[in-house]
């Protein structure tokens, strides 16, 4: 019938093809199921910070859990904590660095309030430790607002 045995085997793969392709059976997508799901906090990549505050009074206690880039979490006010860190941040510093310990520092008690900060910041990890013993404390904690809360003083 066919004179070449490479058309042959090309009509033949054609009709094997178009065959196979004929039994799938086409199920028609809405829009709702094209779009990604929804993130879910873990499954977020970035900036993820876990701030546990302690001491501070009435609505300010609690563990808080901070994403940015893109903000989002249980943090209270994640979009400007976030503002506020992405401010913070300089080429070369640690944002969540101790006070040096050679500091002259005043000596001022700001109240029992203490914070711990754990996580990734810049790619960076973060185990920080908070209080507001003496005015370099304090100073260090008001930086972080509203990463930390306000205390009013």
């Amino acid at each position: 019938m066919f004179q070449s045995p490479r058309l042959a085997r090309l009509l033949v793969l054609g009709a094997s093809t178009l065959a196979a392709a004929g039994s799938v059976t086409a199920v028609p997508a809405s829009a709702h199921s094209l779009m990604p799901p929804p993130a879910r906090d873990e499954d977020r990549t970035g900036d993820h910070l876990t701030v546990t505050v302690r001491d501070a009074g009435t609505g300010k206690d609690g563990t808080f859990e901070l994403y940015c880039h893109p903000g989002g979490g249980t943090h209270p006010d994640a979009d400007s904590a976030c503002a506020a860190l992405d401010r913070g941040a300089r080429w070369g510093t640690d944002t969540f660095a101790p006070v040096p310990r050679d500091s002259l520092c005043t000596l001022q008690y700001g109240g029992p309030a203490t914070a711990h900060v754990t996580g990734t910041w810049a790619g960076r990890p973060v185990d920080a430790r908070f209080d507001r013993s003496d005015g370099c404390q304090i100073a260090r904690w008001d930086r972080l607002v509203p990463v930390l809360p306000d205390m009013g003083q």
